[in-house]
């Protein structure tokens, strides 16, 4: 029935980002995920990966450093080395929270590797997020922005010209957009509710070299709004674009009972988003962005993961 095996990015060391027993943006995400997935019906075709350490990866700072400025990263170090605190009120550092940080992009730089080896698409398993985060701060529960950095490591590798990053969170990446909308051969593309946090996302905003494409969704918009974006803007503007590498931020907050949105997806529609990117191509990165309803959370992964190894 499965054809493929899909490779799984995850550690538990990424459970020691604490943000508070009521924050949304909470280990139980992942733990609920990975139960999911250890108790599918194509559990066999998983891989479990855990990241490379992030002493054993020199090259892991200068890669963070072309997106983040050192005195951002030294500010969210000092943080977590003092105890913990706040980057914004939404967004904690705790004592672990730099390192498990670090690792995340990590994680994120092996699934680039992976799937540059393979072409076949992996699945990173990390947090924190960091689709909102922008080159001199964290926001949004997102301390290092793990989609950004990812792209521009995948064009230092042989061949690779051209990386998209396609973000299906509900909320807007304005982190990722404002790192990479100068860059001519980085394609940014959001699906976001709007009007929603952060505000950002207008349509008007193309990017530098008109390799942005934003598309703003109403409250209570279901697949039947969707689709027809999908095929009459999203895909066009891929096929024209031709990516070497498609990287995924995968929030899956745009789920009907998620607490953080008002957009009425279900779990399966993304079975048919990740079928549609398929279509594009097989070099696929999916990263956890966000995602805050635990049941709707788990199923969406699960459609994912099994419509690529399908």
């Amino acid at each position: 029935m499965y054809k493929h095996k899909l490779q799984v990015i995850y550690s538990d060391e990424f459970l020691d980002h604490k943000t508070g027993i009521y924050h949304p943006e909470k280990p139980a995400r992942l733990t609920a995920i990975v139960d999911a997935l250890k108790t599918a019906s194509f559990a066999e075709k998983i891989t479990w990966k855990l990241p490379t350490p992030v002493i054993s990866k020199p090259s892991l700072m200068s890669c963070i450093e072309s997106v983040h400025s050192t005195t951002y990263i030294n500010k969210v170090k000092n943080i977590a080395a003092n105890g913990g605190g706040y980057l914004d009120r939404d967004t904690p550092v705790s004592p672990r929270s730099y390192d498990v940080a670090l690792l995340a992009v990590s994680a994120w730089l092996d699934a680039v590797d992976i799937v540059l080896n393979t072409a076949d698409p992996a699945f990173v398993l990390a947090r924190p997020p960091g689709h909102h985060a922008v080159s001199d701060t964290g926001m949004g529960f997102c301390l290092f922005s793990n989609a950004a950095i990812a792209a521009f490591y995948a064009l230092q590798q042989p061949g690779i010209k051209r990386v998209a990053i396609l973000d299906w969170d509900v909320h807007h990446g304005n982190g990722t957009e404002a790192i990479v909308e100068t860059h001519p051969q980085i394609a940014y593309i959001s699906l976001h509710q709007y009007p929603a946090y952060p505000g950002t996302g207008d349509a008007s905003q193309q990017g530098l070299h008109n390799n942005v494409l934003n598309l703003p969704i109403s409250p209570g918009s279901d697949i039947t709004v969707y689709q027809p974006l999908w095929e009459n803007h999203i895909l066009p503007f891929l096929n024209n674009f031709s990516p070497d590498l498609l990287i995924v931020s995968a929030g899956y907050d745009a789920n009907a009972n998620d607490p953080l949105a008002s957009v009425n997806l279900q779990p399966e529609d993304f079975s048919l988003f990740t079928e549609y990117c398929l279509s594009i191509t097989r070099k696929i990165m999916f990263g956890l962005e966000g995602g805050y309803d635990l049941p709707s959370l788990a199923k969406s992964v699960i459609a994912t993961i099994q419509t690529c190894i399908s």
